[in-house]
């Protein structure tokens, strides 16, 4: 899709006659008058900035030929693929769209490659931007610069829409944006999300958005492309939210994005396809408040507290992984680690921890209250970092000691599931 900036010779293609003036009279005068090499850049990131607000403007607009002004204009590939992207994002209702120059690469006279972050905002959902990792190849032609290769940058991935047209279902309290789905699945998505925000709403009593935004891709292979992971990852998840942790200085945590793996999430059952969704508005929900101190066990678990909270199935239903090692005898001698969580591990052992983990926050709602236990997940969170988040909020919250607790929670498993 990208047009590379280099003829097949690894060669800088020949610039447009109209330009050659200018760049005579440069080498000419460089010697006599050159700036600083810092100067230079700064100008030139400058210059694109003009460039990427013109074309920002332009997504706004819905304008095709101003989105298309900024392209080189013998890219005739790139245009065409630009001009499709731009379709697809046709009913996206933006509130926002942006690019901030992150750095200049690469600079070779009247050629650039910038390092370059999308942000954007989904008018009605989005308190704060998403972000996207963009490498830009430019040229000047006169005064002006033009994008001649557009791709995500190395280790980002590339957004919905970069994968077919974007259909758009609203719910009450959901935004379903899906591609290559039905709209009737969409739609049930969206049902299923409305019922999920009020009873995490209980759940997670602090202040949030209340609203969530779906992507549904067309296959496991699109989910994995937006994550950027291997597919095989996640194969067996019906789906995962994305989104920054915390805060950053006085920058609010990036939006998140919860993604449905269609054939797996296809495969459950009301019940399951409930659960999964209630989980993930949960991350959601308590996004500003997990941090780098909050262990994996605590924010899945607290999810899937809140999931299962309403629902009527006894423990053994809900771990039954859990609930045959305990009854065998093998009753875990501590809480899962992170590690534990990883998707391309045993399933056994990853149903294990995340049932452990439910079962954890299971114990403080019904020995200390639902109250104290979302205090506690906001105590971890709150500490400045993962060493002795768990135990400072466990003395001040729950009044009780690590070893104290995994005692409990050891014999928890035992009365509960044994």
């Amino acid at each position: 899709m990208a047009v590379r900036g280099r003829d097949a010779r690894g060669r800088r293609p020949r610039l447009p006659r109209r330009a050659a003036g200018l760049v005579l009279a440069v080498l000419l005068t460089a010697s006599a008058c050159a700036a600083p090499a810092d100067a230079d850049t700064t100008l030139t990131v400058r210059e694109i900035d003009a460039t990427l607000e013109r074309r920002a403007a332009a997504v706004l607009a819905r304008d095709p030929a101003g989105y298309l002004d900024v392209l080189a204009p013998d890219a005739a590939k790139l245009r065409a693929a630009q001009r499709t992207e731009l379709a697809n994002l046709a009913d996206v209702p933006l509130k926002s769209w942006s690019y901030e120059v992150k750095g200049i690469t690469e600079e070779d006279g009247d050629w650039a490659t910038a390092e370059v972050e999308l942000r954007y905002r989904i008018d009605g959902y989005d308190t704060a931007p998403v972000a996207a990792r963009r490498t830009l190849e430019l040229m000047r032609d006169g005064e002006r610069w033009y994008v001649s290769a557009d791709r995500p940058a190395e280790g980002a991935s590339d957004q919905l829409w970069h994968q077919g047209e974007v259909e758009v279902v609203r719910g009450a309290h959901s935004l379903v944006l899906g591609v290559g789905r039905p709209e009737e699945e969409l739609r049930q998505i969206a049902d299923t999300v409305d019922l999920a925000v009020p009873a995490v709403s209980d759940a997670w009593p602090q202040p949030w958005a209340r609203r969530v935004v779906v992507h549904v891709p067309d296959s496991v292979e699109s989910m994995a492309a937006l994550l950027g992971s291997p597919e095989t990852s996640y194969r067996g998840i019906a789906a995962v939210t994305t989104g920054e942790a915390g805060t950053t200085g006085e920058r609010p945590a990036l939006a998140d994005r919860v993604i449905v793996n269609p054939q797996a999430y296809a495969s459950l059952g009301s019940f399951g396809q409930r659960v999964v969704l209630t989980h993930e508005t949960t991350h959601v929900a308590t996004r500003t408040s997990t941090s780098t101190a909050t262990p994996v066990w605590l924010s899945e678990g607290f999810a899937d507290w809140a999931a299962y909270r309403g629902e009527d199935r006894t423990p053994d239903l809900i771990a039954p992984e859990l609930t045959g090692a305990v009854r065998s005898g093998d009753v875990p001698a501590g809480l899962p680690d992170d590690k534990d969580f990883g998707f391309d591990g045993d399933p056994a052992e990853l149903a294990r921890a995340y049932e452990s983990a439910w079962m954890a926050c299971e114990l403080i709602a019904e020995r200390w209250g639902k109250e104290k236990l979302t205090a506690f997940y906001a105590a971890v969170g709150a500490h400045p970092g993962r060493d002795g988040a768990v135990e400072q909020a466990l003395g001040s919250v729950l009044d009780t000691t690590p070893e104290e607790f995994t005692a409990d929670w050891r014999d928890y498993l035992s009365a509960r599931l044994g």
